[in-house]
C-alpha cells in the first residue's frame, strides 16, 4: 500500500512543511544511494503527502551534489504519483519581481556535471519531453497562488545552470536574449527523472532577486536573497496546502504512461541486474 500519493520537494528556505498531521519520518533506501534526507510523511488537506528537503535539513548539499535519481526513485517507492517542487530562482525579466512565484512550463539545460536518467547499464530508453511539466499539477499550483493571495504566473522558461556560483552579467544577458524567465540550479533533472518514473511533476519557482542583469540593481548578495527566502517560504507553505487540496484524485494525463513505449532494448538483451535495479520503474514493461 502506498505511503504517500503526493510529494513535495522543499528548496532553499523551505526545510519543513507546516500543517502536516499524523507526522512521521522514514528513511528510504534506493539502488542509487541515499536521498537528500529522511522523508517526512503526513496528511495535508486529507491527502497522504511526503516531504523532502532537497538540500537536506540545514542546507548541506550543493546543487551539483544532489542525488536526483535517489530522490525521485524514493518518491516512486513511497507510492507518490504527483510531485510539486519548490525552488529559489533569479528573475530574468522585469515583470517577475522578488517574492513573485513563476510556474514554468519549459526548461533550458545549462548543466554539465549531472546524471539525469534512470536508463543505462544495459537498458536504452527515451521519453518524450517536449512538454516537461504536468499541466494538471501546474494548474493546481497557479490556482493555489490565486487562492492565498500570492502572485503566481503560469508559464515561462527556467534556465537550469550548474552553479554554485551565480551568473556572470554576460551570461545573464544571454539568457534574457533567449526569452528565458527565471534561472535556478535544480529543477530540470527532477523533471526529467520524474517523467521517466511516470510521476506528474511541476515546479513553483520562487523569485528572490533579479540576477545581475538589471541596470541599477546591485550585484546579488546572499543577505538580500536570504531575507526574501524567508518571506517566500511562508508563502510557499500556504501555496502547497492550497495546491494539494486542488489536485484531483485520478490521473488522466499522459505522465502516467510516459515510459510505456520508451524502452528500445530488446527484452531478452536486458541484463538481469538492470531488470532488478529498475523493476520498480519499468518492470511492467519488461514482462
Amino acid at each position: 500500500m502506498a505511503q504517500a500519493e503526493i510529494g513535495i520537494i522543499g528548496g532553499s528556505g523551505l526545510y519543513s512543511m507546516p500543517g502536516f498531521t499524523n507526522v512521521h519520518e522514514v528513511q528510504v533506501e534506493t539502488p542509487f544511494g541515499a536521498p537528500s534526507d529522511v522523508f517526512v510523511l503526513g496528511e495535508l488537506e486529507g491527502r497522504k503527502v511526503a516531504f523532502l528537503a532537497r538540500h537536506g535539513r540545514g542546507h548541506r548539499i550543493l546543487p551539483s551534489e544532489l542525488n536526483f535519481r535517489a530522490n525521485i526513485y524514493a518518491f516512486k517507492k513511497l507510492g507518490v504519483e504527483r510531485l510539486l517542487s519548490l525552488s529559489a530562482v533569479g528573475s530574468l525579466k522585469e515583470e517577475h519581481k522578488p517574492t513573485d512565484f513563476v510556474i514554468p512550463d519549459q526548461f533550458i539545460d545549462r548543466t554539465f556535471n549531472r546524471v539525469a536518467t534512470f536508463f543505462g547499464e544495459g537498458i536504452v530508453g527515451h521519453v518524450a519531453f517536449g512538454d516537461p511539466v504536468c499541466a494538471t499539477v501546474a494548474s493546481a499550483a497557479k490556482e493555489a497562488c490565486a487562492a492565498v493571495g500570492v502572485v503566481g504566473k503560469l508559464g515561462g522558461t527556467y534556465v537550469c545552470m550548474e552553479g554554485p556560483q551565480f551568473s556572470t552579467r554576460a551570461e545573464s544577458n544571454l539568457y534574457r536574449s533567449w526569452g528565458a524567465d527565471v534561472i535556478g540550479m535544480t529543477n530540470l533533472q527532477e523533471a526529467k527523472l520524474a517523467r521517466e518514473a511516470e510521476i506528474c511533476y511541476s515546479t513553483v519557482a520562487m523569485v528572490t532577486d533579479y540576477d545581475c542583469w538589471r541596470a541599477g540593481h546591485d550585484a546579488v548578495t546572499i543577505e538580500e536573497i536570504v531575507r526574501v527566502l524567508h518571506q517566500n517560504a511562508e508563502n510557499a507553505a500556504k501555496v502547497v496546502k492550497a495546491a494539494v487540496a486542488r489536485l484531483p484524485l485520478e490521473r488522466t494525463c499522459p505522465c502516467a504512461t510516459a515510459a510505456q513505449f520508451a524502452i528500445l532494448t530488446a527484452k531478452e538483451a536486458i541484463p538481469a541486474a538492470a531488470r532488478e535495479k529498475l523493476g520498480l520503474l519499468f518492470g511492467k514493461y519488461l514482462v
